[in-house]
């Protein structure tokens, strides 16, 4: 079977549309930044679900006039300017409404207090543990007890709130398979966390395996090792 080449590279398209091409991705290319010099910082930093959706509409706005044909730069340009008319206009009702900032962008939520989870708030955020411990990882985190507070922002990311050195707590260890032996016997007078929630307390032979916070029966020896920055 005989390969049609000038298909393969260049589909339905004849070659000098390539001039085309790069006069148009030079057009959008300069839309882009002009665009988001008015978006202003706020499209440039970590972005939130709302600055994620306008960001994908102008994406999807510069990309298609670059190689389609059939779509003209001034229909895009166009999608382009009311994209960002739209998004200063919600910015502006965002300052002007807490409701409508906490409708489009979310609010802050508490995951860690005094080394514990806010298992409620962490359910809803429908973070995995693996995940969330190679967060905390990721900040020379090795136990829950070294946090005082943990919040995820609206932006997804972990603001963390550390103990002074003196006052780190026993806490549930999040270093790399440090939940594999977990026990629901005592057979040591020790701290031990709940490998669920973190909830941290002093066990012996005769304490009850039953997690005063969640009503869960796995714990693992804690630890009270100084954070390292």
């Amino acid at each position: 079977m005989e390969i049609d080449w000038k298909e393969l590279w260049m589909g339905s398209e004849s070659w000098d549309f390539l001039l085309q091409i790069v006069f148009r991705t030079a057009v959008m290319f300069l839309t882009i930044i002009f665009g988001i010099r008015l978006l202003g910082k706020r499209g440039v930093k970590q972005l939130s679900i709302f600055e994620l959706v306008v960001i994908i509409g102008l994406g999807s706005a510069a990309g298609d006039p670059m190689f389609y044909r059939e779509v003209g730069l001034v229909s895009s340009i166009t999608v382009f300017f009311v994209i960002i008319i739209i998004y200063s206009l919600v910015i502006y009702l965002i300052g002007k409404s807490k409701k409508i900032e906490i409708l489009l962008e979310g609010k802050p939520v508490l995951l860690i207090e005094n080394g514990v989870f806010a298992i409620d708030n962490f359910k809803k955020e429908k973070l995995g543990s693996d995940e969330f411990f190679a967060e905390l990882r990721l900040k020379s985190v090795s136990h829950l007890g070294q946090i005082e507070m943990a919040i995820e922002e609206t932006s997804g990311e972990i603001s963390l709130f550390f103990y002074e050195d003196e006052n780190v707590k026993y806490g549930l260890p999040v270093l790399l398979h440090s939940l594999d032996k977990s026990t629901k016997i005592f057979e040591l007078e020790n701290h031990y966390s709940c490998t669920f929630c973190g909830y941290t307390e002093l066990k012996n032979k005769t304490s009850e395996n039953t997690c005063k916070n969640c009503r869960k029966h796995h714990w693992i020896v804690s630890s009270n090792r100084k954070r390292i920055a």
